[in-house]
């Protein structure tokens, strides 16, 4: 599998997402049987198609040999793409179309670096016996470009296995195997089939049920994720509207992943029980369903999903714990390291996250974007955009224009041209402080001062929050409005200023300023050059170590090298330099 086949499967489901808004739905009655240990599926699938649409083309994954069980309706193979075998469905009928097909989906994983030192594993979906994963880019149902699925799903599998889809279910008297059933009415721009030997928890309420697949018994664990699935639901339900599904569900994967499906999320072994998780990146997954899985993403016009999700999730969770301008900081800091010059795009051309520069793009500034449209707006009227955004769009696809709609509609203002600037320029404003002057007058000290913008380009218009500390008062803030390069601004103190700070809570998407922030891995991690210096004096197990350790990082990363200690003279001054070893020849003249 290659990243190319990656990018044939995105393309494909492009085509049926960019028309979301408005898209036709496809009714599908599926029983599938699945044998994990042959890696084989067989599936009827009763689809009921949308009215007028007689003549189509259908993708499903190689080598599933699909007939049609109606005389009234035809299906021809009319070419490959990849992993994917296309079809012509014409039919004359005016009921249900019937395919049966079956066949093998096993696919390897595939490494995609996302930076030095990181990487994710993926696959295009697998059945075998450490588990199963199948989703639309598998194509293991039928899918139809342009068009929505709601579905009622039978699933068979070995006695001891449980399967997971999106949506209700399973009944309570249903225990697996002989065959479960779950049903979504909510027009889906996917299906997930997930099964694996789970041991199911669950805690019903009157509105969701909280569910935990784990696949191995353990109730504490389960009990955890349980509580916090109800509370979590509790605080969006409250923030934006109602949840939008029956379940939500923590499922627990066979390789390590942290993947947010409609009404469930699938992590990893190993993430799921980091004591962390369940205050981080969980309440991101359920909030996904919201965000992504409750109000699709038109990626024709940008992906907000993930940024407003890291937001209203991410940042919230340190705003709760009084750490949200530290998040800011270190949301900035990573778009410095790593946004290198011709890296950087507008936020209507982010469509997923592919690296280290996309992720500080997509997810960074755009939650920085959500940051400063609330300042603008006020905490009040940016949670009645939200709900109204919600409301409005709630299984279709939605754009930053039908966010710019809502938050105009909730505060009765303008926003054109601040989304105009924030969604489609490049760049971040650089600012400076200038000409700061205070002076005694009566009632106390009048400081007066400019701040800039320096960097090059257009400026970026601002509301630059300015914090004066005194010698024996409070500190004083204003808000200086910056609609061009400088700004001037006044105020009188009633005692002696001791400092001035440029939006000293990193409430701006700008540029940080020297010294605003320590020096971390990342500054080396973001670097589109450098050179790795492995000791040669050490054994050669620790050389071995050290060197397995450089090319693991370097892996995707031409621009580095890797040298030992005795082929240089002196350490290089035009290149970040990783030193590795306490024997290394190099490093007294680093340490």
């Amino acid at each position: 599998m290659t990243m190319t086949k990656f990018l044939v499967v995105a393309a494909l489901l492009l085509l049926s997402r960019a028309a979301v808004a408005a898209a036709p739905v496809v009714d599908h009655d599926i029983s599938a049987r699945i044998d994990p240990a042959a890696g084989t599926l067989q599936v009827t699938d009763r689809m009921t198609l949308p009215e007028g649409l007689t003549d189509s083309i259908l993708a499903l994954h190689q080598g599933l040999s699909p007939r049609v069980l109606e005389a009234a309706t035809t299906l021809e193979r009319v070419g490959r793409d990849g992993h994917l075998e296309l079809f012509r469905l014409r039919t004359s009928a005016t009921g249900p179309v019937t395919l049966s097909y079956g066949g093998e989906i096993r696919h390897d994983m595939e490494d995609i670096a996302e930076g030095m030192g990181r990487s994710r594993q993926a696959t295009l979906g697998t059945i075998g016996a450490d588990g199963v994963f199948l989703d639309g880019s598998s194509a293991w149902y039928p899918r139809i470009a342009g068009t929505l699925q709601r579905f009622e799903l039978r699933v068979e599998l070995p006695a001891d296995w449980r399967a997971v889809s999106q949506g209700a279910g399973p009944d309570p008297d249903e225990t697996g195997g002989a065959g479960e059933r779950w049903s979504e009415q909510h027009p889906q721009d996917d299906i997930y089939l997930i099964a694996a030997p789970f041991r199911l928890y669950r805690s019903t309420g009157d509105r969701f049920d909280a569910q935990v697949y784990l696949r191995s018994p353990d109730e504490k664990l389960a009990e955890r994720y349980l509580e916090a699935t109800k509370e979590y639901v509790a605080l969006y339900e409250r923030l934006i509207g109602p949840y939008p599904y029956a379940k939500f569900a923590l499922v627990e994967n066979f390789w390590e992943t942290g993947y947010g499906m409609p009404s469930f999320t699938l992590l990893g072994p190993s993430v799921l029980r980091l004591p962390f998780i369940i205050d981080s990146s969980y309440p991101h997954e359920i909030l996904h369903n919201w965000w992504g899985n409750g109000v699709y993403v038109d990626y024709a016009s940008g992906n907000w999903s993930e940024g407003l999700t890291a937001y209203l999730a991410d940042h919230l969770m340190k705003e709760r714990a009084g750490r949200a301008a530290e998040y800011r900081r270190d949301t900035l800091k990573a778009y410095a390291d790593y946004v290198r010059d011709g890296e950087d795009f507008p936020l209507t051309a982010f469509r997923g996250r592919h690296g280290s520069a996309s992720q500080a793009i997509g997810y960074g500034k755009v939650a920085m974007f959500f940051h400063m449209l609330r300042r603008t707006l006020g905490d009040q009227t940016f949670l009645d955009g939200l709900r109204r955004f919600y409301a409005d769009n709630r299984f279709r696809a939605a754009s930053y224009d039908d966010l710019r709609r809502a938050f105009e509609g909730a505060s009765g203002r303008d926003l054109g041209a601040f989304f105009d600037t924030w969604t489609t320029r490049t760049g971040a404003p650089v600012l400076a402080l200038d000409d700061v002057q205070v002076q005694q007058v009566d009632g106390g000290f009048q400081v007066t001062g400019e701040v800039k913008q320096t960097q090059a380009g257009h400026p970026f218009a601002l509301a630059v929050p300015i914090l004066i500390h005194q010698q024996s008062a409070p500190p004083k803030r204003l808000d200086v409005a910056l609609e061009g390069s400088t700004a001037r601004f006044s105020t009188t103190l009633p005692s002696p200023p001791i400092r001035v700070a440029v939006d000293p809570s990193f409430d701006l998407f700008r540029a940080l300023a020297p010294g605003e922030t320590p020096v971390t891995l990342s500054n080396l991690f973001g670097s589109d050059s450098g050179l790795i210096v492995v000791p040669a004096g050490e054994s050669d197990a620790l050389n071995n170590a050290y060197r397995s350790l450089a090319e693991s990082w370097l892996r995707g990363h031409d621009g580095w090298e890797i040298r030992r200690d005795d082929e240089l003279a002196a350490l290089p001054a035009d290149r970040p330099v990783w030193l590795l070893g306490w024997g290394n020849r190099l490093a007294a003249a680093a340490f």
